[in-house]
């Protein structure tokens, strides 16, 4: 079945509404992926830019710790059952978990350059990171036992692995090929590749999400900048719209049936799929110029955005209702 795609000029008011702006420690800079902790209310910042992850209070407003001694922080994982906090590591090539409180780094797991974004699988305890893809490093997805902290093994992928997404029904895990133009699949049953869907439509493909109420997998790319809709199943493009430039988080609303595409351009894209299945873009909301990754929290109705320090304007937190 082909979903039609409603696309809709952007709308003089945003569906998204600027509820605080936090202001973050000089020197903080630029910014990868970001999680939390639920239960003290902690947002967790991948500091690139000050090769550190930022623990911020969210509560406060201020920054409570700073783990230093990163290369390049990635992607970022908080496990709540153990309470630990899984750090990718791009220019150690390594993944580093940290525990306790104060935060202490209390293991590290080696793996290759560029190790980059994750996902979990909570039925099986598995955590599967990408990372390689250079010439010195074949382009890998690396599954870890999160119970033992160990490196099962690692699954090759065509080129450098991006975003990764997990269907927790069927135990599907999604990963962005941006370079191959296609999207590798995981069988997170036995921790086997899938095989892989190409991409015709678009290609630079680096952040997706997935609904699941509606099996769709959305999937958004740089060249040209186009958010794609692919059937579940099959991996057919059922639709593309236009995005804005620089697309590097993707993330779905269950609740409102929204996805929220947080773009380099400096702007927060916002689409709506309907019960037919149409996908209807609903307007975008200005951030700042490479203000690219963020966080969706669905329990606190918040998006946040990691609004980059340029222009002598201090790094920031957008943070935005979603309802």
């Amino acid at each position: 079945m082909w979903l039609a795609a409603a696309y809709a000029s952007a709308q003089p008011t945003s569906p998204l509404s600027l509820e605080r702006t936090i202001a973050l420690p000089a020197g903080t800079g630029k910014f990868d992926h970001f999680a939390v902790d639920l239960e003290t209310n902690r947002l967790f910042i991948a500091a690139t830019g000050n090769h550190s992850i930022e623990v911020l209070d969210l509560k406060t407003g201020k920054v409570t710790e700073t783990l230093t001694g990163l290369g390049k922080p990635h992607g970022l994982a908080w496990l709540a059952a153990s309470r630990t906090l899984y750090a990718s590591d791009g220019t150690q090539g390594d993944l580093k978990i940290f525990a306790g409180s104060p935060l202490k780094q209390v293991n590290s797991i080696k793996l290759s350059d560029d190790a980059d974004d994750m996902v979990y699988d909570a039925a099986a305890h598995r955590l599967y990171v990408g990372h390689g893809g250079s010439e010195s490093a074949s382009a890998q997805v690396a599954v870890i036992d999160t119970a033992n902290q160990t490196l099962v093994k690692n699954l090759p992928v065509a080129t450098h692995p991006e975003s990764l997404e997990i269907d927790d029904a069927t135990r599907r895990i999604f990963v962005n090929v941006a370079a191959a133009a296609e999207v590798a699949l995981i069988d997170g049953k036995d921790a086997s590749p899938a095989g892989s869907w190409k991409l015709t439509k678009a290609k630079d493909n680096v952040p997706l999400a997935f609904d699941p109420e509606h099996n769709v997998l959305f999937v958004a790319c740089r060249t040209p900048a186009r958010l794609l809709v692919l059937d579940g199943s099959s991996g057919s493009e059922l639709a593309e719209l236009p995005a804005a430039a620089g697309a590097d988080d993707l993330f779905y609303d269950a609740e409102l049936h929204r996805v929220y595409l947080v773009a380099g351009a400096g702007e927060v894209d916002v689409y709506e799929i309907h019960p037919d299945k149409s996908v209807q873009a609903l307007g975008s909301t200005p951030t700042s110029p490479g203000s690219k990754t963020g966080l969706f929290v669905p329990a606190q109705h918040a998006l946040y955005v990691g609004s980059v320090a340029n222009a002598g304007k201090e790094a920031e937190i957008l943070v935005y209702a979603t309802r």
